[in-house]
């Protein structure tokens, strides 16, 4: 495997991408280094996996840019969505394990959730995000969301936004507590916990859904780039608020005062501490890119000695569930989900047509892909928006070199 080298990139025209790549894979070190051009302010890291061993490791740039900190080989970083696959990944096993059927309807597990013309609502529904409770219908402050209870409470209170199972838009944030109070009601641990007792403890991998104190210090800073900006600007300006027609789509993002639409801000949202020690399993996981790597890998083949999950309930947790137009007039393309898991599309393509994983916002892009074998997490901290090809030229230049 190749050592470091300077490429072109950063204020001073060129940035130092550390890492290693193995021979025949140069081409993902040429792409990674792409990420950094024009764009200063930037960490970013790229772990590639294929067949359970290490073909691309890579990273650089600003993990603080308060502080001009680098990026270092164990930087973790906030994965947003990335958390909802970890998430969906626990839920498979559950299901392997003959503790969870996908068609089981939720109130089985959760009889609390039964209230409000819910009581028909199943784990696959809430896990392709049809269970009708994409947004709130009340505003949450930051101190509400850190407080599982709190959350979880006014999920199963809530009267659905439409007839669940009928049409899907994503929860964006509430999918995570929805299932993961499935997940704890039959474990009988936090999802956090569970994460860690069958997934990143066995693989070795730093990630984690609730960081412990002793690894805030490190985690890297988020910062807002100028397409989010934009892009949030022209998702207010075009959205109708009225007292009889809230911005769904909006509110899904920020649950009303809990978080800005941005999802960072220097000090706030995903930046602020305690949000990165609480447990949102929506979006709130952190993880370095070699764990979120392995773990992905380790869904398809064995790796670190590990083998997540068995084809047999793959075939059952790959099948599409939800495409096309959601229920809320967004623009496309739109994403594919099955039970969980996001699927191949035009919206987020992955290596081949039956990889499976989970984007997150602002860049962030995992997955496993059971032709070729790989297990791919691309990480940073330099959130963009919009027509942001940096995960997908990394994924164009990996396809080149193993063609599905």
């Amino acid at each position: 495997m190749s050592g470091s080298e300077r490429v072109p990139g950063g204020a001073s025209g060129e940035v130092t991408v550390h890492g290693r790549v193995a021979s025949g894979f140069e081409p993902l070190r040429e792409a990674f280094a792409a990420v950094f051009e024009g764009s200063p302010e930037t960490g970013a890291a790229l772990a590639v996996l294929h067949r359970g061993e290490p073909v691309a490791d890579l990273w650089g740039g600003i993990a603080d840019t308060r502080t001009g900190a680098p990026w270092q080989a164990d930087t973790p970083s906030v994965i947003f969505s990335c958390t909802k696959g970890l998430v969906s990944i626990l839920a498979a096993r559950l299901v392997q394990e003959g503790r969870l059927d996908y068609e089981d309807r939720v109130a089985t597990h959760w009889p609390e959730f039964g209230r409000a013309g819910k009581a028909g609502v199943t784990v696959r529904d809430v896990l392709s995000h049809r269970a009708g409770l994409s947004a709130p219908r009340r505003s949450f402050s930051t101190a509400e969301v850190l407080d599982w209870q709190t959350v979880t409470a006014a999920l199963a209170e809530q009267e659905p936004l439409w007839e669940p199972g009928t049409g899907y838009a994503y929860h964006a944030l509430t999918h995570g507590w929805l299932a993961g109070e499935v997940i704890r009601r039959i474990t009988g641990v936090s999802v956090g916990r569970y994460f860690e007792e069958v997934i990143a403890g066995p693989l070795g991998a730093e990630a984690w859904i609730g960081a412990p104190e002793e690894v805030l210090g490190r985690v890297a800073h988020l910062g807002v780039g100028a397409s989010l900006v934009e892009h949030v600007r022209q998702q207010e300006t075009a959205a109708e608020r009225t007292p009889d027609r809230p911005d769904w789509p909006g509110l899904a993002m920020t649950l009303g005062d809990a978080f800005p639409q941005e999802l960072a801000h220097p000090t706030r949202g995903f930046n602020d501490p305690a949000v990165r020690a609480a447990e949102i399993p929506g979006a709130g996981g952190i993880a370095t890119a070699r764990a979120l790597a392995a773990i992905w890998s380790a869904t398809v083949t064995d790796t670190r000695g590990v083998r997540l999950l068995g084809d047999d309930v793959l075939r059952r947790a790959l099948v599409p569930q939800s495409w096309g137009a959601p229920v809320f007039d967004v623009p496309g393309p739109y994403a594919r989900w099955a039970m969980g898991f996001q699927l191949d599309s035009e919206a987020r393509r992955f290596l081949t047509a039956d990889a499976f994983g989970h984007d997150g916002a602002g860049g962030q892009v995992a997955f496993a892909d059971p032709v070729t074998g790989v297990g791919f997490a691309f990480l940073t901290n330099r959130m963009e928006a919009g027509d942001d090809r940096r995960a997908t030229r990394i994924v164009d230049a990996l396809r080149g070199i193993l063609p599905g």
